[in-house]
């Protein structure tokens, strides 16, 4: 059974900067995710993709409002995902989580930032703007 365990969040200044992690604990010989990625939720909104990471040849992709700020990126000898976020700004306030999947969405139609194509979630780490 593989858990995922995020840490880093916290308080920052609009423009201050944070260094999310994602831990995979548990059973996890012969495990692999194709893509791992993070998802933010404000209060009274709804999910949403942040940025994944494909581990076939580490491409990724990022929600329009992070591109040039955030950065994803996965040590996947260490079974950790990182997000490195810069420039924070408060909209970027929100509930952060890992999630992973086997294979990649759009392999059977799907969409990266979709939810609901992610099996495995971690229990989300606050990141607060101010």
């Amino acid at each position: 059974h593989v858990q995922l365990v995020e840490s880093g969040g916290g308080s920052v200044q609009a423009g201050g900067s944070l260094r999310l992690s994602c831990v995979a604990t548990g059973n996890t010989i012969g495990w692999q995710f194709d893509c791992m990625a993070w998802f933010r939720q404000a209060p009274g909104k709804a999910r949403e993709g942040v940025a994944l990471i494909y581990s076939g040849d580490h491409s990724t992709y990022y929600l329009d409002s992070v591109k040039g700020r955030f950065t994803i990126s996965l040590d996947a000898a260490a079974n950790t995902l990182y997000l490195q976020m810069d420039s924070l700004r408060p909209e970027d306030t929100a509930m952060y989580y890992c999630a992973a999947v086997s294979k990649p969405p759009w392999w059977n139609g799907g969409s990266w930032y979709d939810e609901r194509e992610y099996i495995h979630w971690g229990q989300g780490t606050q990141v607060t703007v101010s």
